[in-house]
């Protein structure tokens, strides 16, 4: 019977091989994964091996193949480890694995868009991990007495109670949480797992003033009576029903908010422990109970066994070499007399509960209903509006609860209500604040029309919660309080809302402008939100631009445009307020100098609502300043893209703006379920073809992803035709070019276009001046300006520990290693000859990628070029800062560089 099967499997094993080596084979069978993903995977390792070339000299093939195996397992969806058995079978760190997929896909256009979005969810989740447990490990040693005296039996010790409260902590967080990736709340819930066996420890295994905060409670656990037989519902009741002084002690020491602790300890923390029925001994749970109910959720997720941060496994710690999280370290003391001068380190957890710190100094004053000023402003409506904005607020109120509960856990459900009644303070405040400045520039007081506005209320409502949830959205890896991109990100508020985008977009500049208190982090959000309408969200189908757009069309025929180009170059005034837009259209196109009418008498509100058949539709404010605004993204956009591509041809610049801008005016249908950067990058490929460049997308796609704020999607996933998605390269030949054919071979004539008017580029009038400067065409190289000495504690300024070394900084993205590069940097930026080293140093051109996916035959030529020895990263990173001076003083674009920087971070 043996030897019958023998010839299979060895039959077997030969076919294997045919498609791998043995070690991977090897490598295949630890991680058990099927015959189609070892195929796959290898096609993809050859792939790899054949473009990247040298790759293997730095990188053991084992690793390559395991970052194959995981990119052919998630795109086939047949996932068969965990990433943790992946890191481990093959040697890696999280955070170098995480370096080389992405340093596979530079080189090599590997990775698909589900590939991507899995490692991002990766990425986040062991980010937020690592913040958290180096919290930990920092609060128990304050807690907890390392060496306690003979009181204590020799099985109990602080290492054994810490062990058991991580693992309950992570246990709690996979069954609590369904968006693991939520700092705040992992942090909130982590105090709940501290406060809880604090109270179980014996308090001479406790430090002050924890020692006295248990002291206080009525009824101590001791540890040395067996409780295997106490009732576990009686236990845990005496421990919540009144005694919170623990909690507070530990709020208070970590400045976190103790209202929003004992929510989730109550709403989220108690019916966690009365369902996972841990079994006490001696005082405290079971490990191996614990660990047994982690594993499950742990293998059920395949991701990453958080319980090997005890045992500081090699795989989660962090790489300190490439630096792949940005995380905030304690600074090192080049001299002891500086001791005093030391900035205190910003650590995640710590930013991130200062940042809601400052939303809570905003907020202290505010009333979750209208003040006395909004009642009377209501009462002096022609129809009372108060009615309606309580009905509404309470009814989006339950929609938002609702569908917070269903994005983070439904045991988060108060949560999600104590955030939306934040939301509603702030939106009540910046709505009087903006009645006052209306107030003030109209010299009326019957706001009738503006204040029964549904869609002027949601969009304020809606811009008030979001700035609520981007302060708690904060992530971990994020040093400068800025949030990422999570499931509750924006636009999820749009979708909760059922709000649309080009409507929000209505009040974020009134909003910025009416709330003076909001963080620079907090503006810098906004406006990317802004961005990312102008970019795409506002172009989508069902979105009412295109009916402002084909109106402004009929209202001069076809002459008239959405704003016409001979005011491109005037400087864009920030004078709009909320009312122009959302009372749009409404001024007369004779009277330029005349305002919007806020006093709704009877015979003004006619007017308003309806425009006559027999009248020529009237001007859209909002539409004509969303124009302004998108020409001046657009141009800032296509400027940081030809720097990268065409400086050895800036005259294309001026050529690839006037047929960017033309197919924005005249055939804005392309933008259609599309991406502003689509139609930017086909401009640009389209004129250098016609002008004979050898300029290819492949080229053009590896210096997009290098900027910041772009997503693979844009140019692997643009959309055909109804339904149908493909790559850029496709929707060049089939869609963009057939469209504008005539046109871009206009500018092979002799007899090219009129150029367009390059847009007058202002200062942003969102902008602090303290925002840090973005080195352009910089990998992630931002100069903070000086800051200010002081802080805001309380209200009142006092000093900081600030240096004077310390208060401008230079932010950059890898690690250099020596001092002596940090002296040439400081060489390079001083100098005044930077522009002969840049030519001699290196060329501002990135390197091409050799192969992409979406290439197709005949008709975007594969490049088989190899790579030349080119510099190193860090000289390309000195010869990109010595063309900073001279390249904005060649643009003259000195008050639009923070817009510009703003616009890509």
């Amino acid at each position: 019977m043996i030897d019958r099967f023998e010839p299979c499997r060895h039959f077997c094993r030969i076919n294997r091989l045919e498609f791998g080596e043995a070690d991977f084979v090897a490598l295949c069978d630890i991680l058990k994964v099927s015959d189609v993903i070892r195929t796959s995977a290898w096609k993809t390792y050859e792939k790899v091996s054949s473009v990247v070339g040298s790759l293997e000299a730095y990188i053991k093939k084992k690793e390559i193949w395991g970052i194959c195996i995981f990119i052919a397992s998630v795109d086939l969806d047949e996932i068969t480890f965990t990433f943790t058995e992946l890191l481990k079978s093959i040697g890696l760190s999280a955070c170098t694995f995480f370096q080389l997929l992405k340093h596979m896909d530079r080189n090599m256009d590997t990775i698909s868009t589900n590939v991507d979005s899995t490692v991002s969810r990766l990425q986040k989740k062991y980010e937020v991990l690592l913040a958290l447990y180096r919290k930990f490990e920092r609060i128990c040693g304050l807690i907890y007495v390392a060496q306690p005296n003979n009181q204590i039996s020799d099985e109990l010790n602080s290492m054994l109670v810490q062990k058991i409260s991580w693992i309950t902590f992570l246990l709690a967080k996979g069954k609590v949480l369904q968006m693991e990736d939520d700092l705040v709340i992992s942090f909130q819930l982590l105090l709940c797992v501290l406060d809880y066996f604090i109270k179980l420890a014996p308090p001479a295994l406790l430090k002050e003033p924890y020692k006295s905060a248990v002291n206080t409670v009525s009824i101590n656990v001791s540890t040395r009576t067996p409780r295997r037989g106490q009732n576990r519902s009686t236990r845990t009741s005496k421990q919540t029903d009144t005694d919170t002084k623990v909690i507070e002690v530990l709020c208070k020491e970590h400045d976190c908010n103790l209202d929003e602790v004992k929510n989730v300890y109550f709403t989220s923390f108690i019916p966690f422990l009365n369902s996972v029925g841990i079994v006490a001994s001696n005082g405290l749970p079971e490990v191996e109970t614990l660990s047994r109910q982690y594993e499950e959720v742990y293998l059920k997720n395949k991701d990453i066994d958080a319980r090997l941060f005890l045992d500081h496994d090699e795989t989660l710690q962090p790489d300190h070499i490439d630096g792949c999280l940005q995380l905030e370290r304690t600074p090192r003391k080049s001299n002891p007399d500086e001791e005093f001068n030391l900035i205190l380190p910003q650590t995640p957890v710590r930013a991130a509960m200062n940042t809601i710190q400052q939303l809570m100094m905003i907020l202290n004053s505010a009333t979750d209903k209208p003040s006395e000023t909004l009642i009377s402003y209501f009462n002096n409506c022609t129809v009372n509006p108060e009615e309606g904005i309580r009905k509404r607020v309470e009814d989006l109120g339950h929609i938002f609860k609702e569908q917070f509960a269903k994005a983070v856990g439904q045991g988060c459900a108060e949560i999600g209500s104590q955030r939306y009644k934040l939301g509603v303070r702030l939106y009540y405040r910046v709505m009087e604040s903006m009645l006052k400045s209306e107030e003030e520039r109209l010299s009326v007081h019957n706001f009738s029309k503006l204040l029964n506005n549904n869609d002027f209320h949601t969009s304020l409502l809606a811009c008030a919660v979001e700035v609520v949830m981007a302060t708690y959205g904060r992530n971990a890896s994020q040093s400068d309080g800025t949030s990422a991109e999570t499931d509750l990100s924006f636009p999820w508020i749009l979708n909760v809302f059922d709000l649309k985008a080009f409507d929000f977009y209505k009040v974020i500049e009134s909003f910025i402008k009416a709330e003076p208190s909001l963080t620079r982090e907090m503006i810098k959000h906004l406006e990317r939100c802004e961005h990312r309408i102008m970019e795409s969200l506002a172009w989508q189908s069902d979105s009412p631009l295109f009916d402002l757009i084909k109106q402004s069309k009929e209202r001069e025929g076809q002459v008239d445009q959405p704003e016409p180009t001979c005011t491109l170059n005037l400087p864009l005034q920030h004078n709009h307020t909320a009312a122009d837009l959302y009372l749009s259209p409404v001024r007369s196109p004779k009277k330029k100098g005349s305002t919007v009418h806020l006093n709704c008498t009877p015979p003004t509100d006619a007017q308003l609502a309806v425009t006559p058949q027999t009248q020529k539709p009237q001007k859209s404010t909002s539409l004509s300043l969303f124009y302004k605004k998108v020409y001046r993204l657009a141009y800032l956009r296509l400027n940081t893209l030809c720097f990268r591509l065409l400086s050895e041809h800036p005259e294309l610049e001026h050529l690839i703006w006037t047929l960017f801008q033309h197919t924005l005016q005249n055939e804005y249908e392309l933008m259609r379920d599309r991406h502003l950067d689509q139609i930017m990058m086909c401009s640009m490929y389209g004129i250098c073809k016609v002008k004979n460049i050898d300029l290819r997308f492949k080229i053009i796609v590896s210096a997009y992803k290098e900027l910041t704020n772009t997503s693979q999607e844009t140019f692997k996933r643009v959309l055909i035709r109804e339904g149908q998605y493909d790559s850029i390269i496709v929707f060049y030949n089939l869609v963009f070019m057939q469209k504008l054919k005539t046109n871009i071979l206009q500018y092979a004539s002799n007899r090219p276009p009129t150029l367009s008017p390059i847009p007058h580029i202002p200062r942003s009038p969102y902008k602090f001046s303290n925002s840090p400067l973005r080195v352009p065409a910089g990998n992630n190289i931002y100069i903070s300006p000086l800051k200010s000495p002081y802080k805001v504690s309380e209200g009142l300024l006092s000093p900081t520990k600030m240096t004077p070394r310390s208060r401008i900084l230079v932010s950059i993205g890898e690690t250099f290693g020596t001092s002596e590069k940090f002296q040439k940097i400081n060489q390079m930026v001083c100098s005044s000859d930077r522009q002969l080293k840049r030519s001699a140093e290196v060329s501002s051109a990135p390197k091409p990628l050799k192969r992409l996916r979406f290439d197709i035959e005949g008709q975007d030529e594969a490049d088989g070029s190899k790579h030349l020895p080119g510099e190193s990263k860090f000289q390309q990173k000195l010869a990109e800062m010595t063309s900073t001076r001279t390249r904005m003083q060649k643009q003259k674009l000195n008050d639009g560089t923070d817009t510009s920087a703003s616009e890509e971070k």
